[in-house]
């Protein structure tokens, strides 16, 4: 195994145990985690802090949701791709919000340099979005003909709304449903 396919599977078992231990993770679980020894994680990390700076890179990655919105088949309804898409976008959501909160919490990033270092910056995060609007417009092409605007924005103004959702009490919870039925049909209810 080459030292970049090591560090990518030391990282994979890493980010669910930094999402739940934060800074308290240790490498003896990480490497239990990975199947390997504890030494190995030093042989591609100089130090515990440089994992976990990488382990928040991999968790804001869009990679991830790129790819599983990618993988939404364009022959289901729209409703249900951009639901689909919804989902997927918040499980990337929640991962990123669950790593990067762990280690705030246990005081990790504070000050930390390495981990600055592994964050993405402003042009990382415009291109992060970019990558994710461009999936998302995918979406929107096979009724571009009956749309009212052009796919791209109008997967920006889609993603504008996902990335506002609406955090009621736990009964009043918005699910998908109700907003990609809103975003597709507006608020008014049609007269019957």
């Amino acid at each position: 195994m080459s030292p970049e396919e090591r560090r990518a599977m030391i990282i994979a078992a890493a980010v669910p145990l930094v999402a739940e231990f934060g800074a308290a993770v240790t490498t003896s679980r990480i490497a239990r985690a990975a199947g390997i020894g504890e030494a190995t994680i030093f042989r591609v990390f100089a130090d515990k802090d440089e994992l976990l700076g990488a382990c928040v890179a991999e968790a804001v990655r869009p990679d991830h949701v790129v790819r599983e919105i990618g993988s939404i088949s364009i022959d289901e309804p729209l409703a249900q791709r951009l639901g689909d898409a919804a989902d997927a976008l918040a499980a990337h959501l929640e991962r990123m919000g669950a790593v990067v909160g762990s280690l705030h919490a246990s005081g990790q990033l504070r000050g930390q340099r390495d981990a600055d270092r592994e964050r993405p910056k402003s042009d990382d995060r415009a291109e992060s979005m970019r990558q994710i609007r461009e999936a998302m417009a995918d979406l929107f092409e096979p009724e571009r003909e009956s749309l009212r605007l052009p796919p791209e924005k109008l997967a920006a103004m889609f993603l504008g709304l996902l990335f506002v959702r609406p955090r009621m009490g736990e009964h009043d919870a918005l699910d998908t449903a109700e907003i990609v039925d809103v975003f597709l049909r507006g608020a008014i209810e049609e007269a019957k």
